[in-house]
C-alpha cells in the first residue's frame, strides 16, 4: 500500500464493499484536544484515536511521546476496529504529522496496509467530501502487534548514524538552531544532523509534494544514496512524517526504511552527558 492516499481514491474506497478502516488522529501542541473537532465532524464512519493517550507511553525517561508498549497498542488498535490484513487510513488537521505517526506504529507492529489521507481533513473538505458527527462504534479488531517492523534508534544509534551516515532533524530551524526552546530543557541539535524540517514536506494547503520534489529535497539537504538515513525531532511525532516522505521520494523503501529515534531531542537533551551544538552547521 503506497504510503499517500488521495481524498478521491479514499472516497471510492470507503463506497467499496470492503471499506478501509479511518482514524482521525487530530492533535494541537497546547490543545484544546482534536476529540472536539471530531465531535464537530469528521470523515463518515472514522474512530478517533488521541496522540497523548492512544498512541504514545506516558512522559518520562524515554522522551515526551514515548512509544506505547506493544500490549496496550493491540488493545487501542483493536478498539480502532483495526483487523489482520484490512486496509487504515489516518488523518490529521495539520502537515500530516501525527497521521504519520500512527502510520509508522502501525508499519513498526507489522502492519503493512496503512496509508495517510493527503491533505488531510482539511482536504476532505475542500473536495466537498460528506462529513459526519455521529460517533462511530466499529467491531472490534483482531491485529497482532508485532514489534519490529520498522527499525527504532537509540540515542547512541542516533550519534552514530549522525556521524557515520545521515539523521534528519524534523523541527523547525529555528529549534535546530538552538535559537529557540519552547518546550525541551536545552535548545540545538544533535551533532552532525542535519535539518530537514517537516513543516516543508508539504505544500501551503497541507498536501505532500511529490515524489520528484521530495528527492530534489532530499538531495539538496544532503541525503546520500549509499548513506543509511534516520531521523528524529522534538518527541519523535514529526520525525514519523520525515521517514515516510523519505520513502514517497524512493530514498528509502517499504524493505530498506529510514531509522527512527523515536525518544528524539525530548530524550536526548536530558542527558548533560550528550553533546549539544546550535547554529546553522551540523
Amino acid at each position: 500500500m503506497h504510503p499517500l492516499i488521495s481524498t478521491e481514491d479514499l472516497a471510492a474506497a470507503l463506497a467499496g464493499a470492503s471499506p478501509p478502516v479511518v482514524v482521525d488522529v487530530r492533535w494541537r501542541l497546547g490543545g484544546p484536544p482534536g476529540r472536539q473537532d471530531y465531535e464537530v465532524g469528521h470523515v463518515p464512519g472514522a474512530f478517533y484515536l488521541d496522540l497523548d493517550g492512544d498512541l504514545s507511553a506516558a512522559p518520562g525517561a524515554g522522551g515526551r511521546h514515548p512509544l506505547p508498549e506493544p500490549g496496550d497498542l493491540q488493545r487501542v488498535l483493536r478498539s480502532a476496529g483495526v483487523r489482520e490484513g484490512h486496509p487504515v487510513v489516518a488523518y490529521d488537521g495539520g502537515d500530516g504529522s501525527v497521521a504519520a505517526r500512527l502510520w509508522w506504529l502501525l508499519r513498526w507492529a507489522g502492519h503493512e496496509e496503512v496509508a495517510v489521507l493527503d491533505g488531510g481533513f482539511a482536504a476532505w473538505v475542500a473536495g466537498g467530501r460528506p462529513v459526519s458527527a455521529e460517533q462511530h462504534r466499529p467491531e472490534p479488531g483482531d491485529v497482532v502487534v508485532r514489534p519490529g517492523g520498522m527499525p527504532v534508534l537509540d540515542a547512541d544509534e542516533a550519534a552514530a548514524l549522525a556521524r557515520d551516515g545521515v539523521l534528519l532533524d524534523a523541527r523547525a530551524a529555528q529549534r535546530y538552531r538552538g535559537e529557540t526552546e519552547p518546550v525541551d530543557p536545552r535548545a540545538g541539535h544533535i551533532p552532525g544532523a542535519l535539518n530537514a524540517p517537516s513543516a516543508e514536506h508539504v505544500d501551503g494547503a497541507g498536501r505532500w509534494l511529490g515524489a520528484d520534489a521530495l528527492a530534489e529535497r532530499f538531495r539538496a539537504i544532503g541525503v546520500r544514496p549509499d548513506a543509511a538515513v534516520g531521523a528524529y525531532c522534538g518527541s519523535g511525532v514529526t520525525a514519523s512524517s520525515v521517514v515516510l516522505a523519505l520513502e514517497v521520494a524512493g530514498v528509502t523503501s517499504a524493505e530498506r526504511p529510514a531509522g527512527l529515534y523515536a525518544g528524539s531531542w525530548s530524550h536526548w537533551c536530558v542527558d548533560p552527558a550528550r553533546e549539544v551544538t546550535t547554529g546553522p552547521h551540523p
